[in-house]
């Protein structure tokens, strides 16, 4: 029998075990189906993402939208924000900021209903969008306890404040973060620690619709990202009154990349959020906070820069989360096929070790192209899994390389152990078996049913909600923190749980993936536990927090505490 009959009857005999079991692990082999269902449909989204391809092959064709979860109403159940393109001619002459000139082009604000289902409030919320949106942040940056929307674009990115009454208005003018360029991710994170939410803005290419042929000349194609310079991203200082102050150059956050991805954690922890940056086709950033108001680069003096042979490879989408389990916040950057995705693993003293052969990752990822990722415990025991949106970005990959595809379906990583990734897509349900163009990638628990769930975008396709239906019996616990000194959200805090297993953590972000925003809230998998011994929360503030002989399976609500008998760092 050929090696891939071989396999298909392998994995078909894998799954028929799993699927007579629900929830348990096959014998020697580690999997557990993961069972996913896409009820886009079936909860009220119609969403088409707009993606106009022209002879010209400009590089935004290929670039896709971001997704936010977030509940933007305070009522307890994530709401769905949609970002989309705008119409382009053939040829576009520079200095063109495509407008959308009409509905089937809008960004689209989803609220859920009780039921389950979604409503289309858009025009009641005002937030059609302007221009060929492509990322989307969310953080209450005048911590009024409403989340705010930040959507990135080319040719000027929007601020819309939320109102509180179900409406947003777009402060962008007055708030002073409109910017210029093609803005790509973007995340919300209190850099100096003044309980002020500030804004990090990636930018990719110094790119102005150049019309540059590509490829053979009987073949026009999409130009590599080589042909175009670099460029800074943008740097929003909040000022603690509505509006922000540009200081990427200040904070030593000026040096010109192409940026696609953005993600946060404290990697040293030295109590001050740090900031990693995917780039496309050149060295990947880590920016280290110095604690004084400034960052420095270190990407290559810690070992994140580049793969384990020294190359640079195309990063897109990126998660900073502690994988093993050993306190210290690990790395994953996914890239284009033929370049394997990257693994990064803390070593704790201010290093990092790629890790991706020794997990598995190279192999299982040799042939795949990813862009939005996170870290997501599919089946609650304990361990960070990898969920990843895939697709290549040239709709003609399959002419030129047989073995890649433009559409490709996502894949599901299970974590073993903290040591390996096993792709459990083969022996899940058939969710891991369709092709999409994916793009953007959010999570969180839609239904509140303490599995987290998922949201993808397509380049020129559909959203995709997938519920996570895993059967397993562990248990699980999240939270929502509220900060005081601290901004709002809480984000850049720290949570620690010690359960009969081990310790985990995590940092309470909004960001990463790829130009999307997933919950807030922090979601841990307890395994056979039912509570949690101890929570540790370490805030932006300084203040650390401890709660004893937590009950799983709700999400609680913590405030950040004032008084002067919350110890500090």
């Amino acid at each position: 029998m050929k090696a891939p009959l071989l396999a298909t009857a392998m994995a078909a005999v894998l799954a028929a075990i799993l699927a007579s079991s629900p929830g348990q692990t096959a014998p020697g082999t580690g999997l557990v189906p993961a069972d996913f269902e896409d009820v886009t449909a079936q909860v009220g989204v119609h969403f088409l993402h707009q993606a106009p391809h022209s002879s010209r092959k400009y590089l935004l064709e290929t670039m896709g939208s971001g997704v936010a979860l977030f509940d933007y109403d305070n009522d307890g159940r994530l709401d769905l924000y949609v970002v989309n393109g705008a119409p382009f001619g053939d040829y576009v002459p520079k200095g063109t900021i495509p407008e959308k000139t009409g509905p089937k082009y809008w960004n689209r604000l989803y609220h859920q209903r009780p039921d389950g289902t979604f409503e289309d409030v858009t025009e009641k919320a005002g937030l059609e969008g302007v221009g060929y949106g492509m990322g989307v942040a969310v953080g209450d940056y005048d911590n009024d306890g409403y989340e705010d929307l930040f959507v990135t674009s080319l040719g000027g990115n929007h601020l819309y404040h939320n109102n509180g009454n179900g409406t947003f208005t777009d402060v962008t003018r007055q708030a002073g973060v409109g910017g210029s360029g093609w803005s790509t991710s973007a995340a919300w994170v209190d850099l100096d620690g003044d309980g002020y939410l500030d804004l990090v803005v990636l930018r990719y290419i110094q790119w102005d619709w150049n019309d540059v042929w590509c490829g053979p000349l009987d073949n026009r194609g999409y130009c590599h990202p080589d042909v175009f310079p670099p460029i800074s991203m943008l740097v929003y200082h909040n000022n603690g009154n509505g509006t922000f102050t540009e200081e990427a150059q200040k904070l030593g956050l000026g040096i010109p990349g192409k940026a696609l991805g953005i993600s946060i954690a404290d990697y040293d922890r030295d109590g001050h959020p740090d900031l990693f940056v995917a780039n496309d086709s050149m060295v990947e950033f880590l920016f280290h906070n110095k604690g004084n108001g400034t960052f420095e680069e270190v990407g290559l003096e810690t070992g994140v820069a580049v793969d384990m042979d020294g190359r640079t490879y195309a990063g897109m989408g990126t998660d900073f989360a502690d994988y093993n389990n050993d306190g210290w916040p690990d790395l994953f950057v996914d890239d284009l096929a033929n370049q394997k995705y990257a693994l990064y693993r803390n070593d704790g003293d201010g290093n990092f070790s790629y890790d991706s052969y020794a997990t598995g990752i190279g192999g299982t990822t040799l042939l795949h192209s990813g862009w939005g990722v996170r870290f997501i415990d599919y089946d609650n025991d304990g361990w960070k899994d990898l969920l990843i949106a895939q697709g290549h970005d040239l709709d003609t990959i399959e002419k030129s390389f047989p073995d890649l595809h433009y559409r490709e379906p996502p894949m599901l990583l299970r974590n073993i152990d903290g040591k390996k990734f096993v792709d459990v897509g083969p022996v899940s349900n058939d969710v891991f078996r369709q092709r999409w163009v994916g793009r953007g990638l959010a999570i969180g628990d839609i239904d509140n049913d303490g599995r987290e769930d998922a949201v993808i975008t397509e380049n020129g396709g559909p959203v995709h909600i997938l519920m996570n239906r895993t059967k397993t019996a562990n248990h699980w616990i999240g939270f929502k923190l509220v900060g005081h000194k601290s901004n709002r959200d809480g984000i850049g805090a720290v949570i620690r749980i010690d359960t009969s297993q081990g310790s985990q953590w995590e940092t309470v972000t909004t960001s990463s993936s790829y130009l999307s925003a997933s919950d807030v809230r922090a979601h841990f998998g307890l395994g056979r536990d039912t509570s949690v011994k101890t929570v540790e929360i370490r805030w932006p503030s300084g203040i650390v927090q401890t709660l004893k002989n937590v009950p799983g399976g709700q999400y609680l609500r913590v405030d950040e505490p004032v008084s002067a008998a919350a110890s500090r760092w």
